[in-house]
């Protein structure tokens, strides 16, 4: 996986994958914001990969879907690194036929065991700086 990531001005950047997809990190003040910054990225990237997992189990079990809402809560430290602490998601499902046992047992798997960005967020990742200037 490779991500370039680039200036596009004070405060603001933009990520590109390798299929050209991109989404702007935004670092400005809440007022001025359009998108978001790099750990609430974190924090809906948890949601959005727990998100697929559910949807999927739900359907592999012949349930009928309609709609899936997931408010996720990042809590940070006060001081730096400002790393997150805790995530919350509340999870609400639209099924007719999904009981509310069923729909737990699907949550906390996708939580807890598939979802990669969650898995991410709690592991020790090796993070490495490597460095080089351009002349202009």
């Amino acid at each position: 996986m490779k991500i370039v990531t680039r200036y596009v001005e004070d405060e603001l950047y933009i990520a590109e994958n390798e299929n050209g997809n991109s989404i702007y990190i935004d670092m400005r003040n809440p007022s001025d914001k359009k998108s978001l910054g790099p750990v609430e990225m974190m924090v809906a990237s948890i949601a959005g990969c727990a998100a697929v997992d559910i949807v999927s189990m739900i359907k592999k079990k012949r349930k009928t879907f309609l709609d899936l809402t997931i408010e996720t809560y990042g809590t940070r430290k006060e001081d730096h690194p400002r790393a997150l602490t805790h995530v919350k998601s509340k999870y609400t499902l639209y099924s007719p036929d999904t009981s509310l046992e069923t729909f737990e047992k699907v949550a906390k798997l996708a939580t807890e065991k598939y979802c990669s960005a969650a898995a991410s967020v709690k592991a020790e990742i090796e993070v490495i700086c490597e460095v080089k200037s351009r002349k202009p």
